[in-house]
């Protein structure tokens, strides 16, 4: 990693724990490793994302059905879809500090001299270490049923499949979609939000015939790089990269990453994948129910297959982040902000009144507060500090506009508008704020 990309990453995990957008999980205590607590910002940019992901994806579509599951599923599960056998990494400790690693992200040189790459004491020998996060259910000793924290959101769709069958009667394709979390025991978690144990996924499984996979495999590819400009990730910073069927999912035909350069590397940020009829065959034979789908028709009845695109909520949001972050020099002075796109931004709109201790400046600021927040939900109020530090602070939550109350205001009923990307101040009556507003968010 070079010092320009290391710093960039610092930048990044300071700002958002200066402006609370992620904290370390259990901070007090001295952290959890692998966990982060979205702070005010962080959850409402956090919220925007999914509520633009389901908008993209669900909204405004018609075949598509939303899903809300449980986070709780019992060991068949895991078992017919093959996470109790496949979902594992390989992994190795080192013999005196006792630090664990995934084998396949150590050094080559690492690897040939079996060396720790933190005390260089002797690494141990290769094993797979299983992902998945157990839960032992029910209060008396010897007398509890396993299941298991789901290591997907995926097989939910699955194993409701022939619930949406049964009572929205669709037509192929359709897809079930759903946003929720999902937990791996990480052996290395790292990399902020990149690589955790507790986070959020956002996909769908759509479920087509197997003669129109390779149609529908094109159209979902284009429609996530619709997504990934819509949501502001830097497109530029993307790459496709279909996967080797060595490194393929046991469950895929084909499965393409898009990848993004994070400062610690290119990465996976999403996953595309031809998931054929596995899953639900998996899951009609080791539970009994008939899972197939049966053509009206053309009076047939077989197993859909399935196209699956996977989208990583914590890595949208670090990806977001990274692609806002901007400095540059307003006023004499190094100026650090968020290019948010409009539609995720924490804040939409700030109101200052210039001076805090002039009370009819204060009163004017809050009756135009109190006439945006009428129309505009995601509006703040802000007068902590001056005038400067106040743009600043806005600048670095992202906040696309700033209104500002002056002495002006109170004979001419005008404002400041004041634009985020380019510090530009314009004079607008307030009678013509609201639409001008509204015109740029």
């Amino acid at each position: 990693m070079t010092k320009e990309k290391n710093d960039k990453m610092e930048k990044i995990v300071a700002l958002c724990k200066r402006r609370g957008f992620v904290f370390q999980g259990s901070e007090i205590y001295g952290g959890l490793s692998g966990t982060w607590d979205y702070g005010h910002y962080g959850s409402i940019l956090a919220h925007n994302i999914k509520q633009l992901w389901w908008k993209h994806f669900v909204e405004e579509r018609e075949e598509m059905f939303g899903l809300t599951s449980t986070t709780l599923m019992p060991e068949a599960v895991w078992r017919a879809s093959g996470h109790l056998d496949g979902f594992s990494d390989p992994m190795v400790e080192c013999g005196t500090c006792h630090h664990r690693f995934r084998a396949d992200q150590l050094t080559l040189e690492d690897r040939e001299k079996k060396i720790c790459p933190d005390d260089g004491g002797p690494l141990g020998t290769e094993q797979q270490y299983n992902l998945m996060l157990p839960v032992v259910l029910g209060a008396v000793a010897g007398k509890s049923n396993k299941a298991y924290l789901r290591g997907e959101i995926a097989q939910a769709m699955f194993v409701n499949f022939k619930n949406y069958i049964d009572t929205m009667h669709p037509d192929l394709p359709f897809g079930i979609a759903q946003i929720g979390k999902a937990y791996r025991n990480e052996i290395a978690p790292r990399d902020f939000l990149f690589r955790v144990r507790e986070f959020d996924l956002m996909e769908f499984e759509y479920f087509i015939r197997e003669s129109d996979w390779e149609k529908y495999f094109e159209l979902w590819r284009v429609e996530m790089g619709k997504w990934i400009e819509r949501v502001g990730i830097t497109k530029e910073l993307v790459h496709e990269i279909e996967v080797g069927a060595e490194d393929r999912a046991h469950y895929s035909k084909k499965t393409i990453d898009f990848e993004f350069d994070y400062p610690f590397g290119q990465k996976e940020l999403y996953g595309l994948a031809y998931r054929t009829d596995y899953d639900l065959k998996k899951h009609g034979a080791e539970s009994g129910v008939d899972l197939s789908f049966f053509d009206e028709q053309k009076k047939e009845r077989f197993i859909p297959h399935v196209i699956e695109p996977s989208f990583g909520h914590g890595r949208t949001l670090l990806a977001v982040l990274l692609s806002a972050y901007k400095e540059d020099e307003m006023n004499g002075e190094v100026r650090t902000y968020l290019a948010l796109k409009p539609s995720i931004a924490p804040v939409k709109v700030a109101v200052f009144p210039l001076l805090k201790n002039k009370p009819d400046l204060v009163a004017k600021a809050r009756e135009v507060f109190g006439m945006l927040k009428k129309e505009i939900n995601a509006i703040e109020f802000d007068d902590n500090g001056n005038i400067g530090k106040r743009y600043r602070r806005q600048d670095e939550i992202g906040t696309p506009l700033c209104v500002t109350v002056d002495f002006d205001t109170l004979t001419d009923n005008t404002v400041t508008l004041r634009d985020r990307d380019t510090g530009k101040q314009t004079r607008i009556q307030i009678t013509d704020l609201l639409q001008s507003i509204k015109s740029k968010i």
